[in-house]
């Protein structure tokens, strides 16, 4: 305990004396980041702070690793399947070169593919010397995909290197759950877990918002490697429950992952190239929400301690309990991508394939005409609240005979619901538009599905072994979760209008019918440029109250105070003059006195010539 908290604390301050020292050399020597269009950054930062987190590893991993194992393999032993070399020794190994293959991409900004073949000449010494995923039996198939995996982690937290503290933040958090994972059965690799964490958390100091160092090719590959080892190492660990050999890593590593692939795809369909930069990451999209930097970076850290703590918890269940924690994180984070491909990053359409010089709108064929994506994900959520419905209504031994049922009966119970889904209506609307008629029509949907599934049942297996039970907390979930899932995308919407609202500071004079109006137009327009802080209205029952989240602040006669308060430009009018006369006189009497502008919202009907 005493070694590990001293390599741990040791990796931690050299890293924090190590990063101001290479910043002001960094200075003086003019290596520094411009800014640039394709790039967050906005004024010159100090790079190579690759060199403070490298040192702060390098040393401790020298410590513990075992170079007599080394040795033992290339000279007694050769090639063996079953690694001998400790995971200390191949990380302070990989990362070394890659440490010197970022540094030379820093100074000499290396070609993506000769990048990449460096890349893969390392990971093929990581495969020669017997680590592998052990997601496949067959040792070719096992050898080359942990090749794409050390490549693949490696140079996503490259990738997620776009923003103050993000790649050293999401590397540390995922760092800290692999310690916690390896600290029962390997404590050796659960230090060098912590030793990565404590190197990432010292630099973070220097990195977070505002940063006033960056990281470079040579930190974040170094990082990318050394997280990419501990995922892979957690294969030999698993005996029983063969689901949380692939589940466990790709957990733990969530954040890294969803950002390259979100960005990787949308950038292929939409005629770029995925190793050039730009502003359309993860992070970068979440800003365009209306989140400031520091949140953005801080709701990617949720997400990575949320599926960290879920990898984690999987790694201790069995084989039937995993499903319930790995489905809502993978469905949940695929509706995430969904929400933020629709943000629009580049000049021309988002999610679009150049096909001659024109683009065709693949988002919009697959979200709205053909509803593709509506239909996978409504796959996953009958299948997981089938599943659930089990889980819940039977434990123990008795879950594990009724397991063989639900096995039995799920390939029957989804064309069955996804049918009745596609006849009641339910893939006809739009996400952004969901109205109590529609709510009507998914709960009538989802019940017509169940009662669709039973008869079914009772057709194919006369209902033996079957429970009522089961049927009626399946109809309850399925329908929740598509009320939820069609529901979170008109919240999303709103949040996003309401987070972009921008333009002049106004209150609207009267919470009622044409108040409501009012503020939707305010939210869908963004060209009228305002912004609404609240309303305004004489009824003194509606004072407290909120209008679709706006707060109804107080009357007119309150106005001044409140004024001053929230520092508005002027007032906008959701009323006409009829029987409102002597208020429309008052407000219009008091703008001009305030040097306040005044405007009156009109909705007409005109007839065309």
């Amino acid at each position: 305990m005493k070694t590990q908290l001293f390599l741990c604390l040791s990796a931690f301050l050299i890293c924090l004396a190590m990063t101001p020292i290479v910043r002001i050399f960094a200075i003086h020597k003019g290596w520094v980041a411009q800014p640039q269009k394709d790039r967050w950054h906005k004024k010159a930062t100090a790079l190579l702070g690759g060199i403070a987190i490298y040192a702060g590893l390098c040393l401790p991993l020298l410590i513990i690793s075992d170079f007599h194992s080394l040795w033992a393999t290339l000279v007694n032993e050769g090639f063996k399947t079953t690694h001998s070399l400790s995971v200390a020794l191949v990380i302070w190994f990989g990362t070394t070169l890659l440490f010197l293959l970022g540094l030379a991409d820093d100074f000499f900004n290396l070609k993506p593919q000769n990048k990449l073949i460096g890349q893969i000449i390392i990971a093929s010494m990581v495969v020669f010397f017997g680590f592998r995923l052990h997601w496949f039996v067959s040792m070719t198939i096992d050898a080359m995909i942990t090749l794409i995996w050390i490549v693949g982690i490696t140079n996503a937290f490259n990738l997620l290197d776009n923003m103050d503290g993000l790649c050293a933040g999401v590397a540390m958090i995922a760092a800290l759950a692999f310690a916690l994972l390896y600290a029962g059965n390997d404590p050796t690799t659960s230090t060098v877990a912590l030793i990565i964490a404590c190197s990432c958390a010292a630099f973070l100091i220097y990195n977070f918002n505002p940063a006033s160092i960056f990281m470079g090719d040579c930190g974040s590959l170094v990082i990318g490697f050394a997280i990419s080892i501990l995922g892979l190492h957690h294969g030999e660990f698993v005996s029983e429950n063969q689901l949380a050999v692939f589940a466990v890593p790709l957990l733990i590593l969530m954040v890294p992952l969803l950002d390259t692939t979100l960005v990787t795809v949308i950038r292929l369909l939409s005629g770029r190239s995925a190793s050039t930069g730009g502003r359309d990451h993860t992070s970068h999209r979440l800003v365009l929400m209306g989140f400031s930097e520091k949140k953005a970076v801080l709701f990617l850290y949720g997400i990575g301690i949320v599926s960290g703590i879920a990898g984690v918890f999987v790694s201790q269940s069995d084989t039937m309990t995993s499903p319930a924690v790995i489905i809502p994180i993978i469905l949940a984070t695929t509706l995430m991508a969904i929400y933020l491909s629709q943000l629009r990053v580049y000049p021309e359409k988002e999610f679009s394939v150049l096909r001659g010089r024109k683009f065709t709108p693949v988002l919009i064929e697959l979200t709205y005409k053909r509803q593709i994506m509506m239909v996978i994900l409504d796959f996953g959520l009958v299948s997981f609240s089938y599943y659930l419905a089990y889980r819940l209504r039977f434990e123990g031994a008795e879950f594990t005979f009724y397991f063989q049922v639900f096995l039995k009966s799920l390939p029957v119970i989804i064309p069955a619901k996804l049918i009745v889904f596609y006849f009641s209506g339910i893939y006809s609307g739009f996400w952004q538009y969901i109205s109590t008629r529609d709510v009507y029509q998914y709960v009538k949907g989802s019940l017509l599905a169940t009662f669709l599934a039973i008869a079914i049942v009772t057709i194919l297996f006369r209902f033996n072994n079957f429970s009522k039970g089961v049927f009626i907390i399946d109809w309850v979930l399925t329908t929740l979760f598509i009320l939820g899932t069609r529901g979170s995308f008109r919240l999303f919407t709103e949040t996003i209008k309401r987070k972009r609202l921008t333009g002049d500071r106004v209150f609207i004079y009267g919470a009622g019918r044409g108040g409501e109006l009012l503020l939707r137009e305010i939210l869908n327009n963004p060209t009228l440029n305002i912004n609404p802080v609240g309303f305004l209205d004489d009824d003194p029952l509606k004072i407290g109250k909120k209008v679709q989240g706006f707060p109804i602040l107080g009357s007119f006669d309150q106005l001044p105070p409140l004024k001053n308060k929230h520092a508005i430009n002027g007032i906008l009018l959701s009323f006409n003059g009829q029987g409102n006369e002597k208020a429309h006189q008052e407000a219009t009497n008091y703008c001009r006195t305030n040097n306040l502008f005044l405007k009156k919202f009109v909705i007409q009907l005109q007839s065309l010539p």
